[in-house]
């Protein structure tokens, strides 16, 4: 039984890397218009939305979303654990209505189509150097200048931990404290059961209700009076309580 669902979960994992293919060549034209003008980068957030909600469509997610009814207007730091590659193409329909921009490692610039329009669209950050990583986030706190949120995973990538939450990094607390702007934490409740690590044969992955809870945002008031751990650790309390406990 063990090898029919580890069968069955990498089928999933196939046929949600085929989908992520086929409508990233689709898009990926349309987004590649938008990006190299910087009057209608705004426009490619619509494009991403629409992109996300075709994936949901393709591979059967529907969402459920607990929490705040209305969120502030942004910019905001969104601060979100991350224990599966749902959270990201899934997050543009989650807040269609607050446009961001993920800042996250410069890795993901190996693979070609994903490349282009994430360096030009979003932040890649270079954690190998110290000025790279200061350039990044100069850029970042620019784009929130510019009435862009800027989306954190602190964890640093999918820990091996997820579900359950590894340490975080203090990059989004001192990118919001710098920026002087609110923290908005997202607990991803069930991604990791609906679609693991792709490299983990026995890992689950399945269609299914995606379930989301949005916590009310850390003011910035309460950003700049709080020292950096301060916030860190109360991101971290409130993202882990809507979490599962891992079966071990």
């Amino acid at each position: 039984m063990k090898y029919i669902l580890g069968s069955l979960f990498y089928l999933w994992k196939l046929y949600i890397g085929l989908a992520f293919a086929i409508t990233l060549l689709i898009f990926y034209p349309v987004l590649l218009f938008f990006i190299y003008n910087e009057s209608l980068k705004p426009h490619t957030f619509k494009v991403n939305i629409l992109w996300s909600r075709c994936m949901r469509i393709l591979c059967f997610y529907a969402v459920e979303k607990s929490g705040e009814e209305s969120i502030a207007e942004g910019p905001f730091v969104l601060v979100a654990n991350h224990s599966s590659y749902l959270d990201i193409f899934l997050l543009y329909s989650i807040l269609p209505h607050h446009k961001f921009l993920f800042m996250g490692k410069s890795e993901i610039l190996k693979y070609p189509l994903v490349k282009t329009f994430f360096k030009k669209l979003n932040i890649p950050v270079d954690r190998s150097s110290s000025i790279k990583s200061a350039k990044a986030f100069i850029q970042a706190r620019k784009e929130i200048q510019k009435d862009w949120s800027i989306v954190i995973f602190p964890e640093g990538g999918i820990p091996d931990s997820a579900p359950e939450l590894a340490p975080f990094k203090n990059g989004a607390f001192q990118l919001a404290k710098s920026a002087k702007c609110p923290i908005l934490p997202i607990t991803f409740i069930n991604n990791y059961y609906l679609f693991s690590d792709p490299d983990l044969f026995f890992n689950p992955a399945m269609p299914g209700l995606v379930k989301v809870h949005v916590h009310p945002i850390i003011k910035q008031e309460e950003v700049m009076s709080n020292d950096i751990e301060e916030t860190k650790e109360k991101t971290y309390q409130l993202i882990g309580s809507y979490l599962p406990q891992k079966n071990h």
